[in-house]
């Protein structure tokens, strides 16, 4: 897990990043004491029973015993020595816009209480769906994971945070105005890995401001929202005899045609080929085409963190995934 013998530091502009990172690590078998510190707001659920040793210093290491679901929090800036590390966990990096987003009139940074070992079933069912992405090469794209980091920043800053002013509460939703530039801007970006900041950026407002007014007013999350779209305009193409599969998950913002055709199934009930069959017919069918083949149908970098299904709806929202 440590490149250094002795110190391992995360830089200050990893820090300032406005994006989750997502790392997997395996057991370590180096037994020296090492000095780990990371600037940004580092946080991990262990994926397997183990241990791991550490302490506030080098000479007086603890060994922690973690079952499957437990999690860390570190001490941001200051660090942990860190003897052997003998457990598989992942690791998040939560970015301070997320966190300063769930702290109204925050600035700087949002200082959490580092704890070793603790447990909070929604957070861990949090970093489970973030793991299943990373597992399936993240097929949700970035929207999906900008609203889960939100969620676990949310639960972080209430449960840990040493000081901070609650997030106001708001009893109205997004005005007509706002509504109606944030659908254009979905429209026009159906193809794209949206972000949730970009969303939020569009009408000024905070990214978990954003979230909440959102969903007040749609009765969907952003993802939700953004999902339906593409799969609206996904029926309305497969309605053309000549479409392909292929390039209506293209069109439609999915990353591969295996991922677009599950969801499809999941949302509609059926897949894409019988959907445009019962409309057009048999014959407009590719035979060519096969909707479990995991293609790939974007080649653009992925990003700092690393899904499967649908997982976080039904983190935020009870009933099924028809019900998107």
């Amino acid at each position: 897990m440590i490149e250094s013998p002795r110190y391992v530091t995360f830089s200050q502009d990893e820090a300032r990043s406005k994006r989750m990172r997502v790392e997997l690590f395996p057991p370590d078998s180096v037994t020296e004491p090492r000095h780990w510190v990371r600037h940004d707001q580092a946080f991990a659920m262990m994926l397997r029973p183990g241990s791991i040793e550490w302490g506030s210093k080098r000479s007086v290491l603890e060994k922690f015993e973690y079952g499957a679901g437990d999690l860390a929090l570190c001490d941001r800036h200051v660090g942990e020595w860190v003897g052997l590390m003998n457990v598989t966990h992942l690791q998040l990096g939560v970015s301070d816009a997320a966190l300063m987003a769930c702290s109204d009139g925050a600035y700087g940074e949002v200082e959490l209480r580092p704890s070793r070992k603790f447990a909070d079933l929604r957070l861990s069912a949090m970093v489970a769906a973030v793991h299943a992405e990373m597992v399936a090469g993240f097929p949700n794209g970035r929207l999906f994971l900008d609203s889960l980091e939100q969620a676990i920043a949310i639960t972080l800053v209430n449960g840990h945070a040493v000081r901070h002013r609650p997030v106001q509460l708001y009893r109205g939703g997004l005005g007509s105005a706002r509504l109606r530039r944030i659908k254009e801007l979905v429209h026009a970006k159906l193809e794209d890995d949206l972000s949730l900041d970009e969303m939020a950026q569009s009408v000024g407002l905070s990214t978990a401001h954003f979230a909440r007014m959102f969903r007040k007013s749609t009765g969907q999350t952003p993802h939700q929202f953004v999902l339906r779209q593409r799969l609206e305009r996904a029926k309305a193409m497969l309605r053309a005899p000549d479409a392909r599969i292929l390039d209506v998950a293209v069109a439609c913002g999915f990353k591969t045609q295996q991922h677009f055709a599950q969801v499809f199934r999941d949302v509609w009930g059926v897949s894409p080929t019988e959907y445009r069959e019962a409309l057009v017919g048999p014959d407009a069918t590719h035979v060519s085409e096969t909707e479990d083949s995991p293609r790939l149908v974007t080649s653009d970098s992925q990003p700092e963190l690393h899904s499967h299904g649908l997982p976080f709806a039904s983190l935020l929202t009870p009933g099924r995934t028809r019900n998107l």
